[in-house]
């Protein structure tokens, strides 16, 4: 493997891991405030991805590691548990739990657009290639700019795409608790029961196909205000 190799897959991976367990912190600490320290008794209120990873390990590490080397994208998934009595009790408290993730990745994105403006800005950066993860902007000069550029273009798209994902209204996706806002306390019930259901692993099937019509536009356009 290059150093070049190395390098992004180092960067793909502290990004990935930040990310992930950034989403999942985010669930577990906004659960505890709303009245559910299930992620919080667990350890999962950390940007420490260590607990993330031991709840997940294949999901967290191993699948990344293996996707990278095999394709050069890092896919996975993480988890944080929620006492799903009071997720019935408290449907709203539940989505908004749910929906904390989804914006801790959005939150994430941003900054890293503003690392990237100010990059542009100031002459340290150039735009990049379109449609490439890692090089959304390149450097102009080689060394700590040339890392700095990787891993903000990964955090970046990373990030959107992550955060447009789970709002998908499909379970087990975060954006199927967007219904419980609206939602009478009956309902939201029945609604929770069907998303717990079987039906989950068909609402990924689902998502995974229509998510590329949904995000490919929306990457390029916040990608082009970077040019």
């Amino acid at each position: 493997m290059s150093s070049f190799s190395v390098i992004d897959f180092s960067c793909w991976l502290v990004v990935f891991l930040g990310s992930m367990t950034a989403h999942e912190a985010s669930h577990a600490f906004v659960a505890k405030c709303l009245g559910d320290p299930t992620a919080y008794l667990g350890g999962q209120v950390t940007l420490n991805p260590i607990p993330h990873i031991k709840r997940e390990p294949f999901g967290m590490l191993l699948l990344p590691i293996l996707s990278y080397v095999a394709s050069g994208w890092m896919i996975g998934w993480a988890s944080a548990p929620y006492n799903a009595a009071w997720a019935g009790k408290f449907p709203r408290r539940a989505a908004i739990m749910a929906l904390a993730g989804p914006a801790a990745n959005f939150i994430i994105a941003s900054l890293c657009w503003l690392g990237l403006k100010f990059g542009l800005a100031a002459g340290l950066f150039a735009p990049g290639f379109t449609g490439r993860f890692s090089e959304t902007v390149v450097p102009v000069e080689p060394g700590f700019w040339s890392v700095a550029a990787i891993l903000l273009s990964l955090g970046f798209s990373l990030n959107l795409l992550l955060g447009v994902f789970n709002l998908i209204p499909f379970p087990p996706l975060d954006g199927s608790a967007l219904p419980l806002l609206f939602l009478s306390s009956e309902m939201s019930q029945a609604y929770q029961k069907i998303s717990r259901s079987g039906l989950a692993f068909l609402g990924i099937l689902v998502a995974w196909q229509i998510f590329p019509r949904i995000y490919r536009p929306i990457w390029y356009w916040m990608e082009s205000t970077l040019r």
